[in-house]
């Protein structure tokens, strides 16, 4: 949606850190864009709970006139975790330019040097500015996957030698406006207890040891109730969610575990098991299965709820993933295409992709392909960025592929 705002992770000299970025949007006849910070200053935070506490007790920044920032401030605390999708190492950049080009790598430095782009203009930061205008060979960084071989090599070794000429610069540059606000430290307290439950993007569910390891009873009710429904499967931290395909309405289970958060659906061995309704989704989990969240350490609360008949698999609106209509809405053009629905589904396709090891799927909507740099277009949108040209047939038979792909993974019961 054109009036988002985005949590992002910024990896500079200093250390990673949170912020909010407000893509391109349209007031009247205006294209603003802008960070969460304040005379071309961007706030940048350690840990969630600053994060969390800045933006529910602060009002003090440049995106209060933002038409989306009153839903920003009320975004639950999974919102406010950075997807890969808007991880930025910009610290890291040189290093991605040492390793082959291939899609991933491509992908990454793209999205790196965009957003450094777009710090560096939002900011006037001039040794930023004048550095991308010094060397316009950084503008066609996704060229380079198209690109024959020996030209392929040619311009990267030439996008190397542009980041070697002044990379650090540009870091010095961005360290000077990166600045850590004060925050109450009462806010503080609050936002850490909001936090303090373990939820689907926070690495809180760990793979069970010998033993299961036990959620502290007041932040797991015994049952779900229907008022607390939703803090129920935030404190068992495995959430149930929705596929909508070309064949039907589908339910079942995923979470994140580990510091890299990978996902792990209902399932085993590439397969994902998915139900025709929440019903048929809580009378499988009160049997006994081997599947990969079986291992997981508040998985047994599920099971006790559903055995018991309490378990209530409410979907929350994150968790609802719409794929029908995406393609002929790509094919329609940009401005045809619900970007909200259409990050959801690039966010499931990764997922689905990651827990199947699924190279073929991944690649397939990495910006170094046709498809890929569309999606990219869309979801990482910049104004110095050419606007893809039509027809997009290629890209939208790519976008059915892929859905073919993902459904191949899906076992329905």
């Amino acid at each position: 949606m054109a009036e988002e705002i985005v949590p992002i992770r910024l990896g500079l000299t200093g250390g990673d850190f949170l912020t909010l970025w407000a893509p391109p949007w349209h007031d009247g006849g205006d294209e603003w864009e802008g960070f969460l910070g304040a005379d071309d200053r961007v706030y940048g935070f350690d840990t969630l709970p600053e994060l969390i506490a800045f933006i529910r007790s602060s009002s003090v920044h440049d995106l209060t006139d933002h038409p989306g920032w009153a839903a920003t401030a009320a975004l639950p605390v999974a919102r406010l975790v950075p997807s890969a999708l808007h991880e930025y190492d910009l610290v890291g950049v040189p290093e991605l330019l040492a390793e082959d080009p291939q899609p991933r790598t491509i992908a990454r430095l793209d999205a790196a040097l965009e957003m450094t782009r777009s710090l560096g203009q939002i900011c006037g930061l001039d040794p930023v500015t004048g550095f991308f205008d010094t060397h316009p060979v950084l503008g066609a960084v996704t060229q380079v996957a198209s690109a024959p071989i020996a030209d392929g090599e040619l311009w990267w070794a030439q996008i190397a030698d542009a980041i070697a000429d002044g990379w650090d610069e540009v870091l010095d540059a961005l360290d000077a406006v990166l600045t850590v606000p004060e925050i109450d430290a009462a806010a503080i307290t609050a936002a850490e207890a909001e936090t303090n439950l373990p939820t689907t993007t926070t690495t809180a569910v760990e793979t069970a040891p010998a033993e299961t390891t036990d959620v502290p009873a007041e932040n797991t009710p015994e049952h779900p109730t229907a008022e607390g429904i939703g803090a129920w499967w935030e404190a068992v931290g495995i959430d149930p969610i929705t596929i909508i395909t070309s064949t039907g309405t589908y339910y079942t289970l995923r979470c994140y575990v580990g510091e890299a958060e990978e996902p792990v659906f209902l399932g085993r061995a590439a397969a994902i098991e998915v139900f025709p309704s929440p019903g048929a989704l809580a009378r499988y989990l009160a049997d006994t299965h081997d599947h990969d969240l079986a291992q997981m350490s508040t998985y047994p609360q599920i099971m006790d709820a559903a055995t018991d008949g309490t378990l209530d698999v409410t979907i929350t609106e994150e968790n609802v993933y719409v794929l029908p209509g995406l393609a002929e809405d790509l094919g329609a053009g940009p401005e045809a295409v619900d970007t909200w629905q259409l990050e959801l589904a690039v966010e499931l396709i990764g997922d689905i992709a990651s827990y199947c090891a699924d190279a073929e799927l991944e690649e397939a909507v990495a910006p170094s392909t046709p498809l890929g740099w569309y999606l990219s277009y869309l979801l990482n949108p910049h104004p110095d960025r050419m606007a893809p040209s039509p027809p997009f047939t290629a890209e939208t038979d790519s976008w059915r592929n892929v859905e073919d792909r993902l459904e191949s993974h899906l076992t329905n019961h």
